[in-house]
């Protein structure tokens, strides 16, 4: 079975979509004047720019999306939000305890 997905692109946007979250986060953070926590407005930015990102990739490639698809583009998102806020070396530290348990 031919995989849909191209891994290294997939890295790739990730990495763009975690500096598009820090950039947009800075942005919002001076407009909304500490009414919003740093963390929540992160993962907001996060999920909206992953999903966005997501179901137009699936629109480009013409890639019916199924339950499972849209369930993994939410864990991305959160993936995305958590290294935005604690950068990618604490990310790369929880995923390789979460591999070697």
């Amino acid at each position: 079975m031919e995989s849909i997905l191209n891994w290294s692109a997939v890295i790739n946007i990730v990495g763009v979509l975690v500096v598009l979250t820090n950039i947009v986060v800075q942005v919002l953070k001076k407009l909304t004047w500490d009414r919003l926590p740093t963390n929540i407005l992160a993962v907001i930015v996060s999920m909206t720019l992953t999903l966005t990102v997501f179901f137009a990739y699936c629109q480009l490639k013409a890639i019916t999306v199924a339950w499972y698809m849209g369930a993994a583009a939410v864990v991305l998102g959160f993936m995305v939000s958590y290294a935005a806020m604690f950068g990618y070396d604490k990310l790369m530290e929880a995923i390789g305890k979460a591999g070697s348990k």
